[in-house]
């Protein structure tokens, strides 16, 4: 059962992670600010928050 939860947990932290990206990169602006969060978005950290 532990191991469902923490599946569950890390699919909604992805989940919260990637709405927040979306979100500051849809307030950003400057085109410049844009490109830096996409970059973070699409890092290892993140993997492929943004698509």
């Amino acid at each position: 059962m532990t191991s469902v939860t923490s599946s569950w947990r890390a699919r909604r932290a992805a989940a919260r992670t990637r709405r927040a990206l979306e979100l500051a990169v849809a307030r950003t602006s400057s085109p410049a600010m844009r490109d830096e969060l996409l970059t973070l978005a699409n890092s290892s950290q993140f993997g492929t928050a943004l698509r």
